[in-house]
């Protein structure tokens, strides 16, 4: 076929989920790929293969170090790293090919290719034109790269390529303190490399509570990650057995690192160049992003975009959202996103996970604000686990006692922060929290005592 309701471009999380989501309402849907497998990077080279190096690595980590406590004791531990990123690779191809099914499923037609818009809501693959009422451009985000360190694929790499070193390296230099410089900084940094962490700011994950982002940083020096803050790479000489690093502080004092490998992880681009943009007059602001108006549609009529493309977090999570807010939209239906309440984490161990408005970001605004803690050590599950750091936070309105934002420093965060999202979604307060019954003993009950804390009535600390 060469005629659809429907051409989405790009089959990573934004792009196949809405391709689904409109097959299931009656559209004649194409999705098209450039790449062979589905998934887009969140599934071929980032999201799920990141977390299934973490999941490994802490695995090891906890067999050197940990389950001895537990009484479970070992003569030797081994890394088999080679084992360890052949099972990252087996649960990518799973996830992959399931991407594939479903979209065999919903009678969604994959086209693989590179696709240009050509005008007249054409879109083309190779030789090949197709035509749909509407076009949605799901084409996700590239890695940024500064020029003091070019990518070489090998020696300095981006994250990528830092999911598949083929052994530990001596010593890692991560530049950047975001989310993806953590996670596999944090990675190998288990498996025995010496990690140091450069960032730029004062602090760590920046978009996060400052009050985590300290903490953070202190449990991951104590797992042996070394932060170098206030401080840019200027300049890099590379030799076979090495590379030389020229660091700067803030202050002028220039310091010099030599490392094996540099990871480069200071955020993304937009994937919106080769598109055609220019052929159709779709705009883009300075930064790369599509302009869209609040029902997806670019400044062209038919075209619309999603995910990383256009503004906002770029979260995989938040493209699922768009994708079905869009698609459903074009059907009449009354799609949404509510970007206040997006949440983000950070898969390191402890987990941090954070979702609504930081303390600073209160206080820049001027609300008048109530807030209570609750530390794990002081959860019974969390100590039964031998999972003592960390803290939840909750921060309330003071006068009516609603909720502004939750973050989490500890065990499963990622999963903990799900129930804050759905009560900040019905306009919960603390209280509502407070009174919610929390089965006893598990991790959420920390986010019982915190919400209790707001009002001054904490039981267990």
């Amino acid at each position: 076929m060469s005629n659809f309701d429907l051409i989405v471009i790009g089959a990573g999380p934004g792009g196949y989920v809405a391709a689904i989501r409109a097959a299931q309402l009656g559209m004649n849907v194409a999705c098209i790929e450039k790449e062979k497998q589905l998934g887009g990077t969140c599934l071929r080279i980032g999201c799920i293969p990141s977390k299934a190096m973490l999941d490994s690595s802490e695995h090891y980590y906890q067999a050197l170090n940990n389950f001895k406590v537990h009484g479970i004791e070992f003569e030797n531990v081994n890394l088999n790293l080679d084992n360890m990123l052949k099972r990252k690779d087996k649960v990518v191809k799973t996830l992959t090919g399931g991407v594939a099914s479903l979209l065999k499923k919903n009678k969604v037609e994959h086209i693989q290719g590179t696709a240009t818009l050509i005008g007249n809501n054409q879109v083309k693959v190779g030789d090949a034109t197709y035509t749909a009422k509407s076009i949605l451009i799901a084409t996700g985000s590239a890695e940024i790269e500064i020029p003091s360190l070019p990518f070489d694929g090998k020696q300095i790499v981006s994250s990528t390529e830092a999911l598949s070193f083929d052994e530990v390296p001596k010593r890692l230099l991560v530049v950047g303190g975001g989310f993806i410089g953590l996670e596999l900084g944090s990675v190998w940094a288990r498996l025995g490399s010496e990690v140091i962490v450069v960032e730029m700011l004062d602090h760590i994950v920046p978009t996060m509570d400052l009050e985590i982002s300290k903490q953070l940083q202190k449990v991951l020096e104590k797992q042996g990650l070394k932060f170098m803050l206030s401080t840019k790479a200027n300049s890099v000489d590379q030799k076979k057995d090495g590379i030389t690093v020229q660091l700067e502080t803030n202050n002028g004092e220039i310091v010099e690192e030599t490392v094996d490998n540099i990871l480069v992880a200071v955020g993304r681009k937009p994937f919106t160049s080769d598109l055609g943009l220019e052929n159709v007059g779709v705009e883009i602001d300075e930064r790369g992003r599509i302009k869209v108006d609040d029902h997806y549609q670019s400044t062209i009529p038919g075209i619309y975009a999603i995910g990383d493309v256009i503004d906002g977090p770029m979260l995989a999570h938040k493209a699922e959202e768009e994708g079905i807010a869009c698609v459903e939209l074009l059907t009449g239906q009354a799609g949404h996103v509510n970007y206040d309440l997006i949440p983000g984490v950070v898969y390191t161990w402890p987990e941090a996970s954070s979702v609504g408005k930081t303390e600073e970001q209160c206080k820049e605004l001027g609300l008048n604000i109530s807030v209570g803690k609750f530390a794990f050590r002081a959860n019974g599950r969390a100590r039964a686990a031998e999972e003592n750091d960390g803290f939840v936070k909750i921060i309330a309105d003071a006068k009516t006692d609603t909720i502004l934002g939750v973050h989490i420093l500890g065990p499963r965060a990622s999963d903990l922060i799900a129930e804050c999202v759905t009560a900040m979604e019905f306009g919960a307060s603390a209280e509502d929290l407070a009174r919610t019954c929390h089965a006893h003993p598990t991790f959420p009950e920390a986010i019982k005592e915190a919400a209790l804390d707001v009002g001054g009535r904490v039981i267990h600390s």
